[in-house]
This record gives structure tokens, sequence and C-alpha cells, in this order.
């Protein structure tokens, strides 16, 4: 027999799946968010509704998780080249967001409610700290990078950070009755130290893990295991473990790419499990009932939930103003900034246990933790459905002059199971985020070798899977042909592919040539795009892409589409770029990436002449990639210098991570894009010489 609140394990997470399942689908029909869907059916189900559902030690757990999964997604899926470009509007709004709360917090609570200076400071830290609760929102209408998003983001950390100082003081004068300078002073050393030492060790240990241990399930409990570490140990030092969390995922940004099997387990695992489990303990927590218990409860609802959200609203108002945003980043920056949860709940929680505050008062600030949470869903649902309008219809407009870079139709050859998976990973990072086309996976074999059959069919199951983990359609291709250079190039005119991508050919003796007979046949036998991939080291671990350019490469039709793959491969690892070109060539390098739409960090190296990049690349180490771009004899860049590139490769480059990219030929006219003068251009340097560029829609 069953009773109430639930004790079977069985019942009770049968019931909280069926509320994540279920709760979204009525809820959508009207309107309200599934954010704040969940939080109602805690409330219903929870201990202060029907008494369906007991907030034991497993909400405790999965709920604490939750929370860390949120703020640790709100790293891993921002883009870091826009964060550095944000971090100091970020910075700026996150003291407004702090500082407005805070001072309204203060008055409202001594003069409007009658407490205690010690109380109202125990107040305003609550009303100065906001959880991103409605993240999720920005993460399923693809706004993660959106500049009022990172704002966002920067702001939540400034002014949790200094909540959770001020509640620290608080909670110390509260016990000793003296403000403790040298307490605040010691924590700043704390985080100091806590940063550069979690900033270099995950980083070794994520490069080291990943380039010995490729079991996809490995990863991803690694990936957890440095999450809750840097979250422990955050805590340790006198910190939220919120803030450890979100600095893991910066950290681990550049190792997980957006478009990775790895990130999407990550994804799936949050969004599916731990983030709902969150939610429903936050709304396990509230008790609506209070509201009907006296005018005091009201009185305290009314005045703190009015001052945070309107302070919030003024801050989110003084940085739109400040940047000439838009109206619609203003609500989404709002919407984003105007949720409490993690800091607000400890603190509460602390300041009762304190005796700070009454019981009323923790009843109103609950009550508080609903409406803000409700409130900020709405908003940031409302001008995420704004702004991924206008996106949409920009970016329609954009990529109409450059279909061939988006819609591309991308031929995969394999044949080994061992470097087929390093070869599709390649493939899918270098598509373009809209790309629905379907990615199609080749094995060719000439005969009838039962073991290089059964290799051959087991690289198609490994693409396979790796394209599916992304949600990317594949069609399996196995083909029987004499010919191999006559197989490979009839695919790719009946599936009117693009471009190829293979696996560079290892020499198999000493008369062997570098590219191989097979090779030199492929580059005869088609115009296509043909890029030859050799990497001893997994992708997503490169630091740096190194792209080496012959004279006159402008002027090959496929030009745009090579400086496409390459900067959306760099933007997916989070590496930066280096151009070795002519200075000709260097200024239409940069108007194709001016009409691209991504992030990159740009250096150029100009050449003088083509022996020059024996030199230039020197310095090139097992985690940085060589990208040359080759060109056929009957090419328009092709020159005698390119004769002896293949005895450059392979005497100075036979141990580094390396591209060889063949761009398209004769191909279908491709506008030029006009050179650009850097002078004239919006380019901010770095001390390192490097350029940021800002390749994002611009917004109206």
């Amino acid at each position: 027999m069953f009773s109430f609140p639930l004790q079977q394990p069985v019942a009770i997470f049968l019931l909280v799946l069926m509320m994540i399942l279920i709760t979204p689908v009525l809820l959508r029909r009207l309107g309200i968010p599934h954010i704040v869907g969940m939080i109602l059916a805690g409330i219903v189900v929870g201990p202060y509704g029907f008494n369906i559902l007991a907030r034991d030690s497993s909400f405790e757990i999965f709920g604490q998780v939750g929370i860390l999964y949120l703020m640790f997604l709100a790293g891993v899926e921002i883009d870091m080249v826009n964060l550095r470009r944000n971090w100091r509007p970020g910075v700026k709004f996150g003291l407004l967001s702090f500082l407005l709360p805070v001072f309204a917090g203060l008055l409202v609570s001594h003069y409007i409610l009658g407490l205690s200076w010690l109380t109202g400071a125990l107040i305003a830290s609550m009303l100065g700290s906001h959880t991103l609760i409605s993240y999720p929102i920005v993460t399923r209408f693809g706004l993660t990078n959106s500049r009022a998003s990172i704002i966002a983001v920067c702001g939540t950390i400034v002014s949790v950070l200094l909540a959770l100082i001020l509640l620290a003081e608080v909670v110390a004068v509260h016990d000793s009755g003296d403000v403790d300078i040298a307490s605040i002073a010691r924590l700043l050393i704390y985080l100091i130290v806590y940063a550069v030492v979690i900033w270099y060790t995950l980083s070794a240990a994520t490069r080291w893990f990943f380039r010995n241990f490729s079991d996809r399930v490995t990863q991803f409990i690694f990936i957890l295991a440095e999450v809750l570490l840097s979250s422990l140990l955050a805590q340790l030092i006198g910190l939220e473990a919120i803030l450890g969390a979100f600095y893991a995922g910066l950290v681990l940004n550049r190792y997980i790419p957006s478009r990775s099997g790895l990130m999407a387990r990550v994804e799936f695992v949050g969004n599916a499990i731990f983030i709902p489990y969150f939610l429903i303990g936050v709304g396990m927590l509230m008790n609506v009932k209070v509201i009907f218990t006296g005018w005091e409860v009201i009185k305290i609802v009314i005045a703190v939930t009015s001052a945070a959200l309107f302070t919030k609203w003024i801050a989110a108002w003084t940085i739109q103003r400040m940047l000439g945003g838009t109206r619609t980043e203003r609500l989404l920056l709002f919407g984003l900034t105007s949720g409490k949860a993690a800091a607000t709940i400890a603190a509460t929680i602390i300041g009762y246990r304190c005796g700070l505050l009454s019981e009323d008062v923790m009843n109103g600030a609950v009550i508080m933790i609903l409406i803000c949470c409700s409130v900020a869903s709405i908003c940031t649902e409302k001008a995420a459905k704004i702004m991924r309008m206008g996106l949409a219809e920009e970016q329609m407009q954009k990529d109409g002059g450059m279909n061939r870079v988006v819609m591309a139709r991308q031929l995969v050859a394999v044949s080994n199971p061992l470097t087929a998976e390093g070869i599709m990973r390649m493939a899918l990072y270098m598509r373009h985020p809209s790309n629905r086309n379907q990615v199609n996976a080749l094995f060719i074999r000439s005969g009838d070798d039962a073991t290089a059959i059964s290799m051959g069919r087991e690289a198609l199951k490994e693409v396979t899977r790796s394209a599916l983990a992304v949600d990317v359609k594949v069609r399996e291709i196995e083909r029987y042909d004499v010919n191999i250079v006559a197989g490979l190039t009839n695919v790719l005119k009946e599936r009117d592919c693009t471009e190829i991508i293979i696996g560079l050919h290892r020499r198999s003796n000493i008369v062997d040539t570098f590219f191989g007979a097979m090779t030199e046949n492929l580059l005869r036998s088609t115009n296509k795009m043909i890029i030859m991939s050799r990497c001893f080291v997994p992708v997503n671990t490169l630091r740096r892409i190194v792209a080496v350019v012959p004279a006159k490469a402008e002027y090959e039709t496929g030009f745009s589409l090579w400086i496409a793959r390459l900067s959306m491969l760099a933007e997916q690892i989070g590496g930066r770029m280096l151009f070795i070109a002519y200075s000709d060539t260097v200024r239409y390098i940069k108007g194709v990436l001016q009409m691209l739409n991504v992030s990159l960090l740009v250096k150029y190296n100009e050449l003088a002449e083509w022996d020059d990049f024996i030199t230039a690349s020197a310095d090139i180490g097992e985690e940085d990639l060589l990208a040359v771009v080759g060109a056929r004899k009957t090419s328009i860049s092709y020159n005698s210098d390119l004769e002896s590139l293949p005895t450059y490769l392979s005497r100075y480059f036979s141990r580094h991570n390396l591209l060889v990219i063949y761009p398209e030929q004769f191909g279908p006219e491709a506008q030029l894009p006009t050179p650009v003068d850097s002078l004239a251009t919006a380019i901010d340097s770095s001390p390192g010489g490097f350029k940021w560029f800002s390749l994002l829609r611009r917004r109206k």
C-alpha cells in the first residue's frame, strides 16, 4: 500500500519523471514557461501542497547538482571571444544590479518594514543576488552568445560574489559584533589563488584525459567530476558552489565544442534530470498559504518583491541606454537577472537560523522567490522569441550570399575505424550551425578481403554514431568499385556533394609518395574541394590553427569555402587562428571573415616568399593544427613553389597535426569579397598582437 508522502524510491522517481514529462506539455497551451511549470508542480506535490512528496535527501542532492549544472552550462556554452569583448559592460551591469537592490533593500527593510539595519543588510544581500534560473530558455532559443546574455552572465557572477561577501559580513557582525575586514581580504586572496590553480589544473588534466581516454561515458563522468571538484573547492574557501561550477564551465569551454557528442550528452543529462529536479525542489520549499495568514506577510511580499524587481529593471534599463541596445535586449537582461533561487534561498535559511529573520519575513522571502522566478521566466521567453525571430530574418538575408558555405553537402570517406571518428568530428566541426543537409559517409571496397570489409563497415558505424550524437543525419554508403578514385568521384557526383573529407595518406614504403597515388589521381579527377586530415590528438584539444596560403589563392572559386571551414573549426574548438599568407591575399581573407557569422581571435603573418612559411611555422607544437592550402596544377594559384610542398611537409611536419586543403576549382562563380582596409575596420588590438573580430550579426 502507498502512503503519503511517498516513501518508495521507484514511486518517487516515477512521479518526478511524469512531472518532468507532462508539466511542460500541459502548460505550453496556457502560455506558461516550462520553468514556471516545474516550480508550480513542486508546489502542488510538495509538503505545502498535497504532500505527495517530501523534500528528502534525494531532492537535496539532485537539486544542488541541478543548480551547479545550470551554472556550469552557462559557462561552457558561452562564446569566450564575445565574453572577452563584453566583460566590462558585464562588470558594470553586475555592480548596478547589486548596488541598486542593496540600497533599496536597506531602505525598504528599515523604513517600511521597521526592521533593524543588520536585518536590512541581510535582506539587501538577498535582493542583490540573482540566479540564472531562466537560462535554459536562452539556450533553447540559441541566444547564449547574444550580447545581452553574455552581459547577464557576467553580471550574475559579480552580483552573486558581492552578495555572498555582504552575507558573510552580516553573519560576522551578528556573531562578533564587529566588521571583519581581514576576512574579506583573506577571501579575495583565496579567490585569486583558486582561480589560477583551477584554470591550469583543470586545463592540463582535461587535455591529458581526452588524449588518453576516448570512451564517451568516461569523458562525461570526468567532466562532471571536475565540475563538482571545482564547486567543492569554492565552498572550502568560503565562496558559493555555483561560482565554482560556472568557473569550471569557462575552463572547460574550449574542450567541449558545441557540435560535439560530449556537449550533447552534457546538455541532455542536465535538461532531462538535474535541472528539472532543482526546479521542482525550489517549488517544494514554497508555502503559498502563508499569504492568507495575515496582512503582515502580504506587506513583506509586496515591499521586498517590488524593490527586487524594480531595481533589477532599472539596472537593465541603465546598461541598455549606456550601450545603445534595443528594448528587447533590455527585456532579456531583466528576465535573466530577476530570478532568485540559490544564493537567495541560502541567505534566507541562514538568516532564519541566526534569528535575524522572523517566520513572517522568511515566508515573505520565499513567496518573493516564486514571484521573481515567474517574472524572470515570462520576460525571458518573451524577449527570446522576439530576438530569435529578428535574428532568423537577418540570418536568411546573410546566408543568401553565402549559400554554398551554409548548405554544404559533405562526403566523408573512411576505411579504418581507428581514424574514422576523428575524420567525422573534423567534418562536423566545419559545418555551419544552420546546415541541415545529411552527411554522406562512404566506404569503398575494391576486393573481397574479409578483414578490410569488416574494418570498413565498422568505420561506417563509428562515423554514424559520432554524427547522430549531435543530431546530424548520416547516409551510409558502402560501394564496390575496382577503382577507388572512380568510386569516390561517382558518389561525389551522384550525391551532388560540395566537398570531400578523407584521411591523409600514410606512406607504406620508401618509394611511396607523400599523398599517395590514390590521392593524386583524385585531385586530377574532381574539381571539388578536398580536405585531407591527420590528427594525432583529439580535435577538441587543439589550441591553434595555422593556415598557410599560397599566392593568388583569392582568385579560386573555392576561396570563401575553405576559409569558412577553417573558421568554423576554430570557433568550435575555441582556438586561435594564424594565417600565413601574402599581403594581397590577407586583405581578401579579412573580407571573407567579415561575411561569416563566427567569432575568432585572428593573427596574420605576411609572407615575402613561399619558403618563409617554414620559418614562420617553426613554433607549431603538438597542440596546434597546421592547415596547408594547396593548388592543383591547372589552377590560378598554382606556381612552381608548390611542387616542393609534399617534400616540405614530409620532411618538416611528419609529426604534426595536419590538414591539407585543395580548394574547389572551376566551380560556380563565387562573389569575391571586397578587400578590407584594416585601418577602416572596427578592430580592437590585444597586447599580444591579435585582432579581435566581432563577426556577429548587426543588431537592430
